[in-house]
């Protein structure tokens, strides 16, 4: 029995799984079978409640389920890295997978990091290591569940993995295939602020997903999501004014029809509508 203090299901109440686990589920057996090894127990747990997918946009757990999964639970570091490490080895100070308490990377981030377990003794007593894109490294209690509601909490803050922004919910998006569209737009007479505040409410419920504003220029981005269809939306200046949203192939005639009628009601003019991934092609409005 899973108690209501264990680290999943503290995580589980900070951010609810979503319904469906994608690539979530399968042999585990097998899986171990292939890698060499037996997995954590909470891993397993956590792989089922969750699947693919990213926590506050950063970092992916890695699955050893899925035919397409393009993170797959696997013991790749050595194979990656084995070159690298020869040629310099001060930057390599634990060993990787499948060598003796090597490491094997149970998630990615975003930013080019690798969650590890560091491979020592019983495979539940695994401590986490945090691999950082520039070599450093950060040693963490067991638990990848434990670490994930760490980090998310702000329980645990690493250096090499900045914390999300303060005051936003944390969320987790499952993995699936999403449309991405650029909506390029004029500039408009009203001010940024509240032209942000008729598209949001013309979406509305929307959850907050932080944003960036320039102490060089203002320039700003704002990122934010809908509750209902989980559509993705970046609103922004920084790399020209622009909408870009991010919505499952079935909802792009209505994911066209509310953001083109938002822009509308924000006095802006569409410039340039492109579909940057998936095959969507949206049109003006007439």
């Amino acid at each position: 029995m899973i108690s209501s203090q264990d680290p999943l299901s503290v995580l589980a109440r900070r951010v609810p799984p979503p319904s469906e686990a994608v690539d979530g589920h399968g042999d585990w057996e097998a899986a171990e079978a292939s890698l060499g090894v037996r997995l954590p127990a909470d891993f397993k747990a956590l792989v089922e409640a969750y699947g693919r997918g990213e926590f506050c946009d950063h970092i992916c757990v890695r699955t050893p389920f899925g035919e397409d999964n393009p993170v797959r639970l696997e013991a790749d570091l050595l194979e990656d890295y084995g070159d690298s490490r020869a040629m310099f080895p001060d930057r390599y100070p634990y060993p990787l997978f499948p060598e003796p308490g090597g490491l094997l990377a149970w998630a990615v981030t975003g930013s080019g990091h690798h969650l590890c377990w560091r491979t020592v003794g019983p495979p539940d007593e695994w401590p986490v290591v945090v691999w950082s894109r520039d070599d450093d490294y950060e040693e963490y209690p067991p638990g990848a569940a434990g670490f994930l509601e760490g980090w998310i909490s702000g329980r645990i803050v690493s250096e090499a993995m900045p914390n999300n922004q303060p005051g936003l919910v944390p969320w987790f998006d499952a993995a699936r295939e999403l449309v991405h569209v650029y909506v390029v737009l004029s500039e408009g007479e009203r001010p940024y602020p509240e032209r942000l505040r008729i598209l949001r409410e013309a979406l509305a419920p929307t959850a907050d997903r932080g944003g960036f504003v320039s102490p060089y220029d203002g320039s700003r981005q704002d990122h934010f999501a809908t509750v209902d269809g989980g559509w993705q939306l970046t609103y922004e200046t920084a790399y020209g004014h622009q909408i870009r949203v991010a919505f499952p192939p079935e909802d792009s005639e209505r994911a066209r029809l509310a953001v083109l009628g938002a822009v509308r009601k924000m006095g802006c003019e569409v410039v340039r509508l492109s579909t940057i991934h998936g095959s969507a092609a949206w049109q003006p409005l007439p």
